[in-house]
């Protein structure tokens, strides 16, 4: 076994890898950047030095800095989590000539399989299952096109260095194709420096399983079991599970065959998945199923893969790397239970999944394991007074369940979700309960469109209940009762004559509420015509109306409150009385970013006349792109940014102005 391994990684896997290392004795050096400073990962290890700057160009993706450090601080080992390095086999080849051990695949492996179209090319020869598809070099929009016709709509256009859903874009029109391309391409090179696009037929009701594989270096490969991993958003992963709903075992037989050849085909070592599409349309079948690609790493979904099996798949890498056979052959793995994981970000799902940043001004998960087995595991890399950067991929956790069958665990994951209190930054969680409690999902009727066809419902519309806005107004007047009482709680809002009397303005993207909030003394107030009281509990609130109670708990920073009641998360932004003044009159006229991020493409220019809806400029996040487009009909007035700035959320970015404005 290795004495002192570095991660090149950081966030939640770079946690994860740290857990297992301690528990095999093992010495860590976490890297970070000035971003990560104090982050979670770099409080775990044993060591910890700084790459560079936030930028994971001059941080996380500085491979020759990384193998410097690695041999300074007497690291045998480096293991570069998921992401980042993890897949770039010229950063494997430089680790090797160093005289440090990788763990993962060799450098001809990923170059194998890090391209799609090569990869499906190899997968034919290996007689594994390929969709129909282009997987040639000429990128000529009119050659791509007309093998898009030839291949039959809907079609999807792939970067062929992706993963993610970065890179990927669905046609149904052969008139969106070309722009469709573009963006493609933009992402492929944004993410991966690479803008080739590969364009494969889009089958209908998709499922997406996939298969974990691992190799030793003794010729043994072998499968670790399916994930159906079709709950996507924009080819994001969402919630997985393991095994896959409704699988036969015949299917399940032909598909860990056909990810074993796969493997084998490029003499694979270490931790891999072979991801296949399958047809969703009615019962799985052995002839229903395609390669789509394979990951040459550890996946994010492995924790559901590690409940079934009962195995650790991080001591596993350490043990292949090492040179270790693996301790098992294929006859001896069995599937036990079912597990089910569901990925928390800090992403707003009401303003179409905008990823979101801020400080984590209160964070408690349920009760549960953390990187290892269990009924309730949650795997985070951040903490409470935590920040959610620009930087970097905005995961919070990953809460993942294990019970005897899929209703326990689906039932234990809604619950689970429930139980989190994220405040300080919006997130996915209340979607992701609704998710896990979406009738299709339930009855295990999955397929990659499932949440695009039912949006409507795992996204509420509705407004808070008259309770949790009267709630938000108490904690936005800084008037919640002391959880620790003592001689001057009861004096709280007190004034000598009258009841004090507060008015509070909460701001969304429809505009501002206001509420009147009257104090009576002693946790009893009257917001508007709600009358109600508080007094502490354990961790928040008993609340508690003319005819209703329930705990709740309030957390308000700033200008933000939090509120939890009932298993859902309520945010209310406070306008500050001082800036309202300021902010009338604005009509629109303002075009800000509506997240942080780098401005890629700006469509307009100072004096162009457009109307609703025309397409304004590019920005992208996380290294998705996200357009923004006119509010009204009007003329450009100013262009307040540049191809190439990096933008907060709130910017503002251009302004309009009214056509009879300058007619005048």
């Amino acid at each position: 076994m290795f004495r002192k391994v570095l991660i090149a990684n950081r966030g939640e896997i770079a946690c994860r890898i740290i857990s297992t290392a301690k528990r095999l004795g093992v010495n860590t050096v976490a890297v970070y950047s000035d971003a990560d400073a104090s982050a979670k990962h770099v409080r775990m290890a044993d060591e910890a030095v700084r790459i560079g700057k936030p930028d994971v160009a001059q941080s996380y993706l500085l491979a020759d800095k990384i193998i410097a450090i690695a041999k300074e601080t007497g690291c045998d080992a480096i293991h570069p989590g998921y992401g980042f390095l993890s897949e770039n086999p010229d950063f494997v080849t430089a680790v090797e000539a160093a005289g440090i051990t990788f763990i993962g695949p060799s450098a001809d492996a990923i170059r194998a399989m890090g391209l799609k179209d090569a990869a499906k090319a190899l997968m034919l020869n290996a007689g594994v299952p390929v969709v129909p598809g282009y997987h040639g070099t000429d990128q000529c929009v009119e050659t791509l096109s007309a093998e898009a016709d030839k291949i039959g709509y809907p079609v999807l256009i792939k970067a062929r260095a992706g993963g993610g859903g970065k890179g990927m874009r669905l046609v149904e029109d052969p008139t969106e194709f070309a722009d469709a391309l573009a963006a493609a391409q933009r992402e492929g090179q944004a993410s991966f420096g690479d803008p080739v696009c590969l364009i494969e037929k889009y089958i209908t009701s998709p499922r997406h399983i996939e298969v974990q594989v691992f190799g030793d270096s003794h010729g043994n490969v072998v499968h670790l079991f399916e994930r159906d991993c079709s709950l996507q958003r924009r080819h994001q992963k969402v919630i997985e599970e393991a095994p896959a709903p409704d699988m036969p075992e015949a299917v399940r037989a032909a598909m860990g065959k056909a990810a074993v050849e796969a493997a084998k085909a490029v003499g694979y070592q270490n931790a891999g998945t072979v991801e296949f599409i399958v047809d969703g349309s009615g019962p799985l079948r052995t002839d229903g199923f395609w390669f789509m690609e394979m990951n040459t790493r550890l996946q994010v979904e492995h924790p559901v893969s590690e409940a079934i099996t009962g195995l650790d798949f991080v001591e596993l890498q350490f043990e292949i790397a090492a040179g270790h056979a693996l301790p098992f052959a294929q006859d001896d793995l069995t599937i036990t239970g079912w597990a089910m994981e569901a990925r928390v970000y800090a992403e707003d799902a009401v303003q179409g999944f905008l990823p979101a940043t801020g400080t984590l001004n209160h964070v408690s998960f349920p009760k549960g394991a953390e990187f290892e087995l269990g009924s309730v595991r949650i795997d985070s890399g951040i903490a409470q007074g935590d920040e959610i950067s620009p930087w970097y991929d905005p995961m919070i956790a990953k809460v993942i369940v294990h019970a005897k069958n899929r209703e326990t665990a689906r039932s234990l994951l809604v619950k689970t979700l429930e139980d989190c209190r994220v405040a300080g930054c919006v997130t996915n969680l209340d979607f992701l309960s609704e998710l896990a409690g979406d009738s299709d999902f339930a009855a295990g009727n999955v397929d990659t469109d499932l949440i695009a066809r039912n949006l409507g419902t795992l996204i509420p519309t509705g407004g808070p209940s008259a309770l949790v806005t009267a709630l938000g107004a108490v904690g936005g007047a800084g008037l919640l009762p002391d959880r620790t009482p003592n001689a001057w709680s009861n004096l709280t809002g007190m004034r000598l004559w009258g009841t004090a009397e507060h008015l509070i303005a909460f701001r969304d993207d429809t505009g501002e509420t206001q509420v009147r909030v009257t104090v009576h003394g002693e946790g009893h107030f009257t917001v508007d015509d709600l009358s109600f009281s508080l007094t502490p509990t354990k961790d928040g609130w008993r609340a508690l109306t003319q005819d209703y109670k329930t705990d709740v708990q309030v957390f308000a920073t700033g200008t933000t409150v939090t509120v939890f009641v009932n298993g859902r998360c309520n945010v209310f932004n406070c306008v500050d009385p001082l800036e309202q003044d300021d902010e009338q009159g604005n009509g629109g006229d303002n075009v800000t970013a509506p997240m942080p991020g780098l401005v890629a493409q700006v469509f307009v220019s100072k004096g162009d006349v457009v109307t609703q809806g025309s397409d304004l400029m590019i920005l992208e996040a996380m290294k998705m792109e996200h357009r923004l487009t006119a509010p009204r009909d009007g003329i450009v007035a100013e262009i307040l940014c540049e191809e190439g700035n990096q933008v907060s959320d709130g910017t503002i970015l251009l302004q309009l102005e009214e056509q009879d404005t300058v007619d005048e």
